[in-house]
């Protein structure tokens, strides 16, 4: 089963920053398009459907590969949210992305269907039933049953699809964003701001939930206003890596694009800087820097699409052995607090995994498990104890005592530095 994790100033300077995609940003676009399309080569585990909605939202399109990705799609993914379904398993992040998936592609969201105990329902019956059972959740519990990012997105796929989102869904979503709920541990979550942004502007404009319109606009106001307060000197919102879905959030909301220039030119930046390797980064800032959002799924029309996106032979790689090896301090903190320390020596410029690799082999006690996610693998279980999803605690990485914005898989140790896997609830 595929796992859905979840891992200012300016204004003057932003407004008057001229956003050109022409020369070389039209050049960077193209390649962050092809370093998308071409991940689908090496995509491990199942398809995701994050990177199919961003290829899709993009102007340059090659439609025989985004074809045969959508049948992955139909096939891989949606059996797994089938087993899932079956297994009562929430699903209501990937479900939702699923949708999303299948609507850029003009698919026919009525002719896809679970059969669960041998009933047969519609994807949209099955996720207005998931965001009823989070609704629920949040009544007695006072939090989702996943959490209000995946609750966000559930919110938009219903209303880019042309479904009225039950007022009660809704209104449990303005009451989260007024009260300040969306975090991560103890900080807030700029991706959850940032969904939903997308999703309550969705509704807004829909004309469906007049009921509590006063409260409605009052929630946009008050997302927009922690989505610029979180802008940084740099230009990035949050950090480099929630940027994306905050631009696309500001844009939806009815930001000018100038009002977003030193954010456009932040993820620009770190664009040539490689900083967006990972597939699902390039998925969320792809849009942003098209100046579109998830919304524009709502108006997809898949009509007279540009199909000149092709992809050159790459030349092949050769990577020597680095030689240079320096020393990791890894440091495990358990729920109760009781900490273990560990030593191990490593090539410079291995991922964080690939050490952690090389430290459960040399047999010193220190054991770890992982699963998958959209973002790549991440921790489940260290030296035994493990940090479930459903009990709210998930292993908090840190370099330095400096939390990683990048996952196990991603990180690259480039020098001596203690890294600290802490039990953390949220």
């Amino acid at each position: 089963m595929i796992t859905l994790v979840i891992i200012s100033a300016l204004i003057g300077f932003a407004s008057t920053k001229p956003c050109d995609t022409e020369g070389s940003n039209t050049e960077l676009l193209l390649s962050l398009n092809k370093n998308l399309l071409r991940s689908l080569e090496s995509q491990e585990g199942l398809p995701n459907p994050s990177v199919h909605l961003a290829l899709r939202l993009s102007n340059n399109h090659n439609l025989a590969k985004e074809s045969e990705h959508l049948n992955r799609l139909k096939n891989e993914l949606h059996n797994d949210i089938q087993s899932s379904l079956s297994n009562s398993q929430p699903v209501t992040g990937v479900l939702a992305l699923y949708n999303l998936a299948l609507k850029s592609s003009c698919y026919d969201l009525n002719t896809v269907s679970f059969t669960v105990n041998e009933r047969s329902e519609a994807l949209l019956t099955h996720l207005k039933n998931q965001m009823e059972l989070e609704k629920e959740h949040i009544a007695f519990s006072h939090r989702p049953l996943t959490n209000y990012y995946q609750y966000s997105l559930g919110v938009l796929a219903l209303c880019v699809s042309g479904i009225r989102v039950n007022n009660h869904v809704t209104n449990k979503l303005i009451k989260a964003a007024e009260h300040e709920q969306f975090k991560h541990g103890e900080s807030e979550s700029v991706d959850t701001y940032a969904m939903a942004g997308m999703a309550l502007q969705c509704v807004k404009d829909s004309g469906s939930h007049m009921q509590n319109a006063a409260g409605l606009d009052t929630a946009l106001s008050k997302i927009k206003q922690k989505l610029l307060a979180s802008r940084r000197a740099d230009g990035h919102i949050g950090n480099e890596f929630s940027t994306g879905l905050a631009v696309q959030a500001l844009l939806a909301m009815g930001s000018e694009v100038a009002e977003c220039a030193a954010s456009m030119e932040a993820m620009r930046t770190a664009a040539r800087s490689n900083a967006y390797h990972n597939p699902m980064a390039i998925s969320q800032t792809l849009p942003a820097l098209q100046q579109t959002s998830y919304m524009a799924v709502k108006s997809k029309e898949c009509l007279t699409e540009d199909n000149t996106l092709v992809l050159e032979p790459l030349d092949p790689v050769v990577v020597s052995p680095n030689q240079v090896k320096v020393n990791v301090m890894v440091e495990v903190v358990t729920s109760s607090g009781a900490a273990a320390l560990y030593s191990v020596h490593v090539p410079k410029g291995s991922s964080l995994l690939e050490a952690l690799e090389l430290l459960k082999e040399e047999n010193v006690g220190f054991t770890f498990e992982k699963e998958s996610s959209l973002w790549g693998p991440f921790l489940s279980v260290v030296n035994g104890e493990q940090a479930r999803q459903s009990d709210r605690r998930y292993w908090h990485l840190s370099s330095n005592d400096t939390a990683l914005t990048e996952g196990v898989g991603d990180f690259k140790i480039e020098a001596a530095q203690r890294i600290t896997i802490r039990n953390t609830s949220y």
